[in-house]
């Protein structure tokens, strides 16, 4: 046979391997010679090299004997400036099985999303479908630098915010661009539940070389939802050091989660550590501007799904106002109402909207409360909420808890008497005299309307 008969043989894998697995492991080796029953073939690295001979061997023994040639036996080498190194010998035909692998990961070496069978990103999660506004732009911006693939300037960029704000949106959209402007690079992106029952199985099947190899062979490494793993003491100590592996190595890594690393409970305190020495990142909860902004951008997507459908004027503002939990419900709740509109040939409303969606607006007036309100106002003023409901009558007490007065009053359907005793049992009067005070200073006080107006856009979602 020769290399150039090879080079077509090679191609016919593809079938039995799947793209993804003979881009990443068959392309990159070489057919050196053919002597007798015995393939030898060149591979980049001893790992490679041990890795095609238990996993793929089989099938590159099935497709050169049928392709005429009685071969019984592979070799793979890494060749060096003198005499070749074999890496491992293939048993004879007929081949045994392949020893059981690791799971496929999202390995990605190549644009195309047609040529990874079965990779985890999502098409929908670009950086063209992320709708930016205040509470994100920051999470946005840093994202978008990642994404650009230069020099890494902040290492790891660490994501955090609550369920639905979009953290694996712009994750996802970072491996997009990555792919698209540098397909040479090796992009991995997993959930952090996922990285412990990889981890796991290769102890398992006594492949933790393997393991370590691969993820600290990447360019790239994006992990979600990292506070799954705290409290796993062995699955933390291989997350540790293959951090510390791919950062000596000037290897960019992507982290997120649901909350600051330093209040991730049951996470070791050095990783906490490694995790606060990059970027750290806040997305904050929606606001109506970012809300509505969104609902325009799904409404046009869906004006195209369902030609000829109307929708009146100020049902996008209704559930903006109203739907305030996180992005996940509102965009199901808009595609549940163009679904059920196309179903029952009728324009949407604000009446069908209030119909078809009156359990979601249901769990969605959450009543506010007081002690939420303290504890925000105690975490904006740096104050510790102790001394919000205390004695203390300093001044920078004082008025962050006249503050907290005023919103609950203006926020919460509590009478004055309520809210006093939410404040250390004070009397209604004290109450009054705190929210009159912040009212008098609103007319002259600038920088007190900016704290009012964020504070209510951060407690009312």
């Amino acid at each position: 046979m020769t290399i150039e008969a090879w080079g077509k043989l090679r191609e016919e894998l593809i079938k039995r391997v799947g793209r993804n697995n003979y881009t990443t492991w068959i392309e990159p080796i070489r057919l050196a010679e053919l002597r007798g029953p015995l393939a030898r073939f060149e591979v980049p690295t001893t790992f490679f090299g041990d890795w095609v001979s238990r996993n793929f061997s089989d099938h590159i023994l099935h497709q050169l004997n049928a392709s005429g040639q009685d071969v019984s036996r592979l070799e793979f080498f890494v060749p060096t400036v003198s005499q070749p190194r074999a890496v491992r010998a293939a048993a004879s035909a007929p081949a045994p099985g392949p020893a059981k692998p690791l799971p496929r990961l999202a390995q990605r070496r190549a644009a195309n999303d047609d040529e990874l069978p079965g990779a985890t990103l999502d098409a929908r999660f670009t950086f063209d479908s992320f709708v930016v506004g205040k509470p994100n732009e920051l999470a946005h911006a840093a994202a978008r630098r990642v994404a650009e693939g230069g020099p890494v300037t902040f290492n790891p960029l660490f994501l955090y915010g609550g369920v639905g704000l979009g953290k694996t949106h712009l994750m996802h959209a970072i491996a997009h661009e990555l792919q698209a402007r540098q397909p040479e690079l090796r992009v991995l992106y997993l959930s952090a539940e996922q990285f412990m029952y990889r981890f796991v199985q290769a102890l398992r099947d006594k492949q933790i070389m393997d393991f370590k190899e691969i993820f600290r062979s990447v360019d790239v490494l994006m992990v979600d939802d990292v506070q799954f793993i705290a409290g796993k003491d062995s699955t933390q100590e291989e997350f540790f050091h293959t951090f510390n592996a791919l950062v000596d190595q000037n290897k960019q890594i992507i982290i997120s989660a649901d909350r600051a690393p330093g209040e991730i409970k049951d996470l070791e305190d050095r990783i906490k550590s490694r995790l606060q020495c990059g970027l750290v990142v806040d997305l904050h909860p929606t606001d109506y501007e970012l809300r509505l902004g969104i609902l325009q951008q799904k409404a046009e997507f869906y004006r195209q799904q369902y030609p000829g459908l109307q929708i009146a004027n100020g049902v996008l503002a209704f559930l903006a106002h109203r739907i305030t939990t996180n992005v996940r419900v509102l965009e199901g709740a808009l595609t549940r109402l163009f679904a059920f509109a196309s179903l029952v040939g009728r324009e949407i409303t604000l009446e069908l909207a209030q119909d078809c969606l009156a359990d979601i607006l249901r769990a969605s007036d959450r009543k506010l409360t007081i002690e939420e309100i303290q504890r925000k106002v105690a975490e904006h003023y740096n104050i510790r909420l102790s001394d919000m409901i205390g004695p203390k009558r300093l001044r920078n007490i004082a008025r962050p808890r006249q503050v907290a007065m005023y919103l609950a009053k203006q926020l919460t359907p509590r009478s004055l008497p309520e809210i006093g005793r939410r404040f250390g049992g004070r009397d209604h009067t004290t109450i009054m005299h705190g929210v009159r005070k912040i009212e008098e200073l609103m007319a002259t006080d600038s920088q007190l309307n900016d704290d009012l107006n964020l504070l209510k856009r951060l407690l009312q979602g």
